[in-house]
């Protein structure tokens, strides 16, 4: 009797311990690879090591749904197979490659579930490679896994939920936090109000962090225009227009990011065709509401198929674990899978309203300076790429990678990507989704020289 190879989970957040959990439940037995070492994804990232903090001090009111999914996660032990601290850098075919304590291991996999997450959005401005500048999810990993700061007097600037959650947990933790800086206007926020009917508790939330940062001085200034960081060898302040008026501040540190961005590296390597997708303003692979995607056998779920959120992402990776069973032909919960797909649109109903309060500022474009680095692995900047556009009348983002060499460094345009086709578009005066996207290629992300395949290294 042949065994089949067992399912292959990439991703231990919300989505893929969820997944997990579905699978187990089933009888299977899936491998989960992470890259972090230990589960909980970005939102509910656990401490390198225990510093004495609650739970409730790291997560704030997601402490119970933090506990929660940490604690399941464990109760797999000996169910699953678990590989912390690696990483997925090439599949297809029923194959992947996994980076894993200095060792190549071939995976071969039968279903493949893709929780890969997301990461900081960023449009780079004027001062923004100066130490001391780093993402909000940067400045998030550093408060929660480490327990410090990334300065004492910080300004968080940007656009999108995450800006007020950062700024308001920087707060809490006792660090001055010298402005939130929201790129977005003030009237936008009125679409949140069209949100109390979806998610209450998630809008009232938001409302009391943005009414504590006031309560304890903290600056929020809305419509933010030509932000640009200041410093020689370090943040020493930040400027910015808001209603034609030049404003600055002093700082020593710097909170950045417009949003989030899906990480669909993967997903492309496994032949998932791919749509344009208005809301995250992002090419992403296609998906129905089960999680299936546009090749069989690979699910998507989670914030790296479309940005939705942890309570999402949880519902979207038992969604595909459910879906896969029913594609092996085991049994599976019917009831419980269309419950998960309704909680998932309501889910999504929700991420419009959000949008529409926090839209992204796709105007900025235009307005970033031509000695702006883009990309830094390349040193790449706007104005560069502004005349790659002109001299060889570029119109389409991998064409535009193979005159300028953006994208072409360590982080293969995951960070300088979306920068870029938003210069194009604008450039071009095309919409951000005739420019098209950055093709995947493996490695997604960097590797050790020094890595060696296993069966090659027990031969020497």
């Amino acid at each position: 009797m042949t065994v089949r190879p067992q399912p292959l989970i990439v991703g231990a957040g919300p989505a893929g311990v969820r997944a997990a959990g579905a699978l187990v439940a089933a009888g299977l037995r899936p491998l989960v690879v992470d890259e972090a070492p230990a589960c909980g994804g970005q939102i509910y990232r656990q401490r390198l090591v225990d510093d004495g903090r609650s739970t409730r001090s790291l997560y704030g009111s997601e402490a119970p749904k933090a506990e929660r999914l940490h604690r399941d996660f464990a109760a797999f032990e000996g169910r699953i197979d678990y590989w912390p601290q690696a990483l997925v850098w090439s599949l297809g075919d029923g194959e992947a490659h996994v980076a894993l304590a200095g060792r190549n291991r071939k995976v071969a996999y039968d279903g493949l579930i893709l929780a890969t997450g997301a990461s900081d959005r960023v449009l780079p401005v004027p001062g923004w490679t100066l130490p001391g500048v780093f993402t909000l999810g940067g400045a998030q990993i550093a408060l929660k896994s480490q327990g410090c700061a990334i300065g004492s007097r910080v300004v968080f600037a940007g656009a999108g939920p995450l800006l007020y959650l950062v700024a308001w947990q920087y707060m809490k933790a006792g660090v001055n936090v010298a402005a939130v800086l929201d790129a977005t206007p003030l009237m936008a926020k009125r679409h949140l109000l069209r949100g109390l009917a979806l998610e209450p508790a998630i809008i009232l939330r938001g409302m009391r962090f943005a009414a504590e940062l006031r309560l304890r001085g903290v600056a929020i200034h809305y419509a933010v225009e030509d932000f640009a960081i200041v410093g020689e060898t370090r943040v020493t302040g930040v400027r910015w227009r808001q209603g034609g008026h030049e404003r600055s501040l002093v700082c020593d540190s710097v909170g950045y990011g417009l949003a989030l961005r899906s990480e669909t590296q993967l997903a492309d390597l496994a032949g998932c065709r791919f749509t344009f997708n208005e809301r995250d303003r992002a090419m992403l692979p296609e998906r129905d509401i089960s999680g299936r995607s546009s090749v069989v056998g690979v699910y998507l779920a989670g914030d790296g198929a479309g940005i939705a959120g942890a309570d999402a992402a949880e519902l979207a990776g038992e969604r595909a674990a459910l879906a896969l069973l029913e594609d092996r032909g085991l049994p599976y919960p019917p009831v419980r899978a269309l419950d998960l797909e309704r909680k998932l649109t309501r889910i999504s109903r929700f991420r419009d309203v959000l949008e529409a309060a926090f839209p992204y500022p796709a105007h900025w474009a235009k307005r970033v300076a031509d000695d702006t680095l883009i990309c830094r692995c390349e040193e790449v900047t706007a104005g560069t790429l502004r005349q790659s556009v002109r001299d060889f009348a570029v119109d389409e983002i991998n064409r535009l990678k193979a005159v300028s060499r953006i994208g072409m460094g360590r982080c293969q345009g995951r960070f300088c990507g979306a920068s870029a086709a938003e210069i194009l578009a604008a450039e071009t005066g095309r919409g951000i989704d005739a420019v098209g996207r950055l093709r995947a290629q493996p490695p997604v992300k960097p590797l050790p020289m020094t890595l060696a395949d296993e069966k090659q290294e027990a031969a020497q």
